[in-house]
This record gives structure tokens, sequence and C-alpha cells, in this order.
């Protein structure tokens, strides 16, 4: 059967303002009822990449916040396949699916609502194949996607999308993804307050060692290395101090999606995102790269193919003490010289990029999204009143969560001015 384009339950509207400062706990406490757009409608979720590690985790976070979901898990090795819908459980089915052959992608997509793509790496990709073939067959559409070049070609066939009344959003895991949600919260916060103009935005990031998500994370590390930029990838060190559990990390600069869209979506003038990682040689080793290897050489997806077969025991080994903690943490400065911060850590990467995605597909399910290809955080991709749900759901097994905090009630060591007065 044909996939039904999925209704939509909170149009956008322009006048809508929700997020303040005042209100910052309201993204704890009790994750929200999942109310599908159709009840009566049995739902089902193509996820490419799901035997990998991001797409099984997202297939099994979506089993847990959604059990009436049927989930079909996509990839090409059956028997990866048949274990992971074991561990899923009877709703739930393996589809054998190349995404470099068209004609197998549309027939999967024919019989789904919704598609999530997570067969990474995004670095490099020539084409969108998955998002095309989604429009071509009305299917709701969510990617991972990590890459500049690549979420830009995506939201490039909003005109398509448009016409075909797909609802499609790109980089919507958890950095980019939850991260630029927090941003945009952040952002209608600052302004609904009618003081200072938001002025700069940082994203900092941090995973202990690869977050325990694999290979793929690895090969998409070293491709973003190779990109073309005005500052050079792994460059512009600072310290952040990302609070308890991780405290103080040198993270450096890198090509990520959100800087532009955010730039361009919420308006504010300057934004950067930064990454580090642990152990702290990992850090001189990917700086060491992007000084020895050449440019076109960290573009050269066999390459760096070949590098990660070399480097992968190696990491797999650092990871088994490393851990796979992950914390991002956003600031927003603005003119008046106010400075909020956002903060979000927990203990496995592997379960919150799963849990991050999850709250996506359902955020869509919901009918949350309007038809074209939209960023995490324009109001047409999640509308401005169901990201406090989408929040909830997202940060569910943080030890760490908040918004719209100042940094002294964020950072491990706050910076004492006078008098037991903090900034």
């Amino acid at each position: 059967m044909m996939a039904r384009v999925l209704p939509l339950h909170h149009p956008y509207r322009a006048t809508t303002v929700r997020a303040s400062s005042s209100n910052e706990t309201k993204y704890n406490g009790v994750v929200p009822d999942v109310k599908l757009a159709d009840p009566t409608r049995n739902y089902r979720v193509l996820v490419l990449g799901g035997t990998g590690r991001v797409g099984g985790s997202t297939a099994v976070a979506l089993s847990k916040l959604c059990p009436k979901l049927k989930i079909v898990v996509a990839g090409r090795n059956r028997e990866k396949g048949e274990a992971m819908v074991a561990k899923l459980g009877e709703n739930s089915e393996f589809c054998q699916v190349d995404i470099n052959d068209a004609n197998m992608l549309q027939t999967s997509l024919k019989d789904v609502d919704l598609v999530v793509h997570a067969a990474g790496p995004f670095q490099q990709a020539p084409k969108c194949t998955v998002l095309e073939a989604a429009i071509k067959t009305k299917t709701a559409y969510i990617d991972v996607c990590d890459d500049t070049s690549y979420a830009f070609r995506a939201k490039a066939l909003q005109a398509e999308a448009l016409a075909a009344n797909v609802p499609a959003i790109t980089t919507a895991g958890i950095y980019p993804g939850v991260s630029n949600v927090m941003a945009a919260e952040m952002v209608a916060a600052a302004r609904s307050e009618d003081k200072g103009k938001p002025e700069k935005l940082r994203f900092s990031y941090y995973t202990a060692g690869t977050g325990g998500a694999g290979p793929t994370i690895l090969a998409t590390s070293f491709l973003l290395l190779g990109e073309k930029v005005k500052l050079k990838p792994y460059s512009g060190m600072i310290n952040v101090d990302f609070g308890k559990g991780i405290r103080k990390r040198d993270v450096y600069l890198l090509n990520l999606p959100e800087v532009r869209s955010t730039h361009e979506v919420l308006g504010v003038p300057t934004v950067s995102a930064r990454f580090g990682t642990s152990p702290f040689f990992w850090n001189w080793g990917m700086e060491i790269m992007t000084k020895l290897l050449p440019p076109e050489v960290l573009r050269d997806r066999a390459k760096v193919q070949q590098m990660v077969d070399l480097f992968d025991p190696v990491v797999r080994a650092t990871d088994s003490f490393s851990g796979e903690r992950v914390s991002m943490r956003v600031d927003l400065e603005c003119s008046d010289g106010r400075v909020a911060v956002g903060l979000y850590s927990h203990k496995k990467l592997s379960v919150a990029v799963g849990v991050s995605t999850a709250a996506f597909v359902v955020a869509m399910l919901e009918g949350s999204t309007q038809p074209g290809v939209w960023f995490p955080e324009e109001p047409q991709g999640i509308a401005v009143e169901a990201r406090e749900a989408l929040l909830r759901r997202a940060s569910q097994g943080t030890f760490n969560f908040i918004l719209n905090k100042p940094p002294w009630m964020v950072e491990t060591v706050p910076k004492e001015v006078i008098l037991g007065i903090y900034v």
C-alpha cells in the first residue's frame, strides 16, 4: 500500500512564544504519553541502518517509547537484522535494503509511514538518495545527518517535498538535532524578555572515546577533518565546563550543520560548534591528522575507510576503559551581557542518540511537522508548542539536563566576583 501523509496536529502560529527563562524546570519530569496523529492506524517505521549502532539504538528507543509501532529494521546484513528483530520482539521485522539500489530502496518505502535514515556516514555522499526516494513514495522522512553539505543538499529538495506533501526533517539526532531545539528555546526565551538581543551562540560537545557508537562515528570524525571551511578543522581549542559528571574538557572547532542552520533560522549573528573527546591523546591525534594529511585524503571515503579499519581495534580497546559519556552545552550571549546555558549529559551516547532520534520520530508521527524539508529548530519542522515534549522525551536517562540557566549554576567551579555573587 502507499503510505499516507501524516496529518498535522500542531499548525505553526508565528505569534506563539512559549519559552521563558522563568520556568527552566518544565523540561524535566514525566515523559508525555504518545498521541499519534491517527490512533486507529497501525504505523510502520522503517529504520535504515537499523543493524548499526545509531539505527539499532533508535529502533530500541522507539519500541520502548511507543510499543504499538511496527518497526522495520533495514540493513544489508540479514544475520544482524534478525538478531535485532529478536531483541525488539514480535512487533518488528527485518528488511534487506541497500540504499545505493534505487529500486530496492523505493520498494522498501512503499508500505511504511516514516523512514529514519541512520545509514551513515553522510560526509561526501553525492546525493540524498533516501530523501529523494521518500519524496517519490510520499513517505515521511527523518535523518541523523551531521554533514553541512548533505544537510543543505537535502534542504534544496524543499520544493519537491512540498509538492509531494511529504514532511521531512534533516539533522534530527542528538547533535545536531536536540542541540538545535535547545538553542531555539533559549533564543525564544531571550527574545520574549525583550531585553538584550541574542548575539553569540556556541555549541560545545564532548564524547568519551567513540561513545560506543563504533566505526561509523570514527569515519564521520575523519571525514569532518577534510571539510572545506575558512577556519581549519580541529583548531581554535577552548576549555569548556560541562558540569557534574563531565567537568572541564578541551573542545575544538568543527564544521557542523547547526552552525549555518541556526545562524540562518534563528538569526543569531555569530555561531560556532566545537567537539572534544577522551582519552586526551585522541584530541592530539585528530589535530595532528589535520596538519599532516592532505584534505583530499580526508575527503576520500575509500581512504578514510582504510584508516577506520586500521584504527578501529585500538579505538574499541580504549573505549572499554574510557566509557561512553556524552555531554552537550549550548551557550547564548545577549547584547545586554546576559549569558544563558543549556546542558545535556548522559552516561551512554549509544543510548542517548537513539532516545533523541526516537523523540523526533514520535513528534512527526504526532503531526508536528509540516510538508517540506526542515531543520529541527524551524517551527515547521518541530512546532513551537511541541518542543517541550520532544526535549522531555530526548532527555530520558540524562544525569544532567537544564535549559536557560546562568553559567554559575551549571559549572563545577563557578566564579565568585564579590561577597557570594557568582557569574
